[in-house]
């Protein structure tokens, strides 16, 4: 904490929570182990975010494509998902975290969507951070919605062509009135952002630890920040132009 420079924190930091499998593997257990075992990383993460003073944490929790695996998998996941929803709506609250979701939510089971409902208008006052959790969430589902947002505007008449904009696309993502995310990390080596915030994160600073997601720590994350503020951020310019 010591060592970190508190006028240099991302007001954004995005998560592909990657390894609870493999971490589960390596003990000889199977794959839901490793998802049970996540929550500690998950706390440590927004605590560690939410005293640095991050005003936006987006962890990527289930994509589209994990539909894919095997049904007493996603069984679970969901099962843990309620659970672990309910049982920390409460601590949200108390540390003035407000919840939100992004993703195509209407794919959740029922119980999910009650319960995330549940939480997020439990915590919808809070103003210190808010939590993303991309829930059934793909970039190029974001994407696509936005063009059909954007495409039902433009045949009732309420925008023209000439109205389509950077902004007007950003502005129909499920992340609109958030920043775009200064330093995404990635847990367990993978190089690769997995249809992940893919307009969002266009010039994110990217941070890969080998760091499997159940052992990732407060001190983890402290790393990752300390990397991103040592690079310089020149979006295109000439790092003569951005030190003037």
């Amino acid at each position: 904490m010591e060592t970190i420079d508190k006028n240099n924190i991302p007001k954004h930091i995005a998560v592909v929570m990657d390894g609870n499998g493999r971490w589960a593997k390596k003990k000889g257990a199977a794959r839901i182990f490793g998802h049970r075992n996540a929550l500690k990383a998950v706390r440590e993460t927004i605590e560690a975010c939410s005293e640095l003073g991050v005003e936006f944490l987006t962890l990527y929790t289930f994509s589209s494509e994990n539909w894919q695996r095997p049904q007493d998998e996603v069984d679970a996941l969901m099962e843990l998902l309620i659970n672990n929803i309910v049982g920390e709506a409460d601590d949200l609250k108390k540390n003035n975290v407000c919840l939100n979701a992004i993703g195509d939510l209407d794919r959740l089971p029922k119980k999910c969507i009650i319960a995330l409902q549940g939480a997020m208008a439990k915590t919808a006052a809070c103003s210190k951070m808010t939590l993303n959790l991309a829930l059934s969430y793909s970039g190029r589902w974001d994407i696509k919605n936005a063009m059909v947002k954007i495409a039902e505007n433009l045949k009732n008449e309420s925008i023209s062509i000439e109205d389509i904009s950077e902004e007007l696309i950003s502005n129909h993502l499920s992340t609109a009135g958030m920043p775009d995310p200064e330093l995404m990390i990635r847990t367990s080596g993978e190089m690769r952002i997995s249809n992940f915030l893919m307009w969002q994160l266009a010039y994110s600073e990217l941070y890969i630890t080998e760091v499997l997601w159940p052992d990732f720590r407060k001190k983890d994350l402290h790393e990752a920040i300390m990397d991103y503020q040592k690079r310089q951020r020149r979006f295109g310019k000439t790092g003569e132009q951005v030190n003037k």
